[in-house]
């Protein structure tokens, strides 16, 4: 395949075999997890220290190509545990998965179907509720949904579940299938419709939704108003307080704002949603999903002072698991998984509401004081030399002469020209 593409250039074939593992038994594995793999794409992984969730410490892995992430959430969490630290808890962990059908029999029939076979649709799932249902999870409820004013005849049976520890796409959609069997077998069988009606009865998919608005986790950060250090003395913890309010304000009111607001959380979620092995996709979808909720797109934090104590929080969906999956396969996850104590899913989600929270605190703090641009060009500078090539040397001569200059690629280019340029004459 390799071959077809670069036509035997040796030197990519090669830049591809660089990346792949030097255990043959660990590149297998990592083959099998998708299909026509050809190498490894690495992201650094870093790790965020300072968390204090709950009253427990944490060290937080990122997996993020992104630069100042890690280093802004680090400093938020180092932030916020001189003053209490994070308080997080989960709301609930109920997923949703739906039957979608069409049906042209009459709704009424329908409805009256429904509650004659639900127990049948409990019943006929026990099988693969089994295991599920020893650990205290399994089937909820079940729900038929008319949206027939929506689109014509359109139906959904929708299954609410609780998964535990294991994020449970594979779960449920082996039950929702097996929902559309039962329905479809006992339609044909029912005494209500006529034969033109059971016929009118299409299955048209059986999936999980990604869209878990009960499956909620919330955390926030308070203290008094007075303790509100903004890293300038010449700049009143009140007047901090009152931009940093009016900040995510904007950003629940102005959509332009409101997507790269959201987006600076993600920043911090997805890193830490990756390094154990979730769905970063569906984790995305979800949040963003839960900040339109109302019909416009609003940002998913929320900040208040009352009684003179900051408070600043968040509340988002998100669907995790910590078994199953690539959970016990993947390496770096294990290790992510056992540097957070091996938590639950429950405590997953807390945990990574957590980053990304603090990935907003820092970000906002940093936009209504010095700026969003000192710190990320800071770290952008290190990009901008590697891109040129720099020595050692070279880099620690240009480090020195940006602590005062504006960075920029133009900037930095003709720095390190003059340094080579001088180089180049004195040898």
């Amino acid at each position: 395949m390799i071959d077809n593409y670069f036509s035997g250039n040796a030197e990519k074939i090669n830049e591809l075999k660089n990346y792949w593992h030097q255990d043959p038994k660990r590149q297998d594995l990592h083959d099998e997890f998708i299909e026509n793999s050809l190498s490894n794409f690495y992201i650094p992984y870093g790790v965020a220290p300072n968390f204090l969730i709950n009253g427990k410490d944490y060290c937080i892995p990122f997996a993020i190509e992104e630069s100042s992430v890690v280093a802004a959430s680090a400093k938020a969490a180092s932030f916020w545990a001189e003053r209490g630290g994070f308080k997080s808890e989960v709301l609930s962990m109920r997923k949703i998965g739906h039957v979608h059908f069409t049906w042209t029999a009459d709704a009424q029939k329908v409805r009256t179907f429904f509650y004659e076979v639900k127990s049948d649709l409990f019943k006929g799932t026990e099988d693969l509720t089994a295991n599920m249902r020893k650990r205290g999870a399994g089937i909820i409820d079940i729900e038929l949904i008319d949206r027939s004013d929506i689109e014509p005849h359109y139906f959904q049976i929708k299954g609410i579940f609780e998964t535990k520890d294991a994020m449970g796409a594979n779960f449920i959609n082996s039950i929702l299938e097996r929902f559309a069997q039962i329905w479809k077998d006992k339609a044909e069988a029912s005494s209500i419709f006529t034969a033109t009606e059971r016929e009118g009865l299409l299955i048209i998919m059986c999936i999980l939704s990604n869209y878990s608005p009960e499956c909620i986790v919330r955390t926030e950060v308070s203290c008094k108003l007075e303790d509100l250090f903004n890293g300038k003395g010449d700049f009143p913890a009140e007047v901090f307080a009152e931009k940093f309010i009016q900040a995510i304000r904007i950003a629940t009111i102005e959509p332009y704002r409101a997507t790269t607001h959201n987006k600076g959380i993600m920043n911090g979620i997805d890193a830490v949603v990756i390094a154990t092995g979730n769905d970063f996709r569906a984790v995305e979808a979800c949040a963003h999903t839960y900040a339109s909720r109302d019909g416009q797109y609003r940002s998913l934090t929320r900040c208040t002072v009352e009684d003179g104590i900051f408070r600043f929080w968040i509340e988002i969906p998100m669907a995790l698991g910590t078994i199953g999956g690539i959970t016990n396969l993947h390496p770096m996850v294990k290790f992510s998984l056992e540097l957070l104590g091996n938590p639950k899913a429950e405590e997953l989600m807390q945990i990574i509401s957590c980053a990304g929270l603090a990935q907003n605190f820092g970000a906002v703090a940093s936009l209504v004081t010095t700026g969003i641009q000192k710190g990320h060009m800071k770290m952008h500078l290190m990009n901008i030399m590697n891109t040129l090539e720099c020595t050692p040397e070279e880099k620690i001569q240009i480090i020195d002469h940006f602590r005062t200059d504006t960075v920029s690629v133009a900037a930095v280019t003709e720095v390190f020209k003059k340094l080579r340029a001088k180089v180049n004459k004195d040898s």
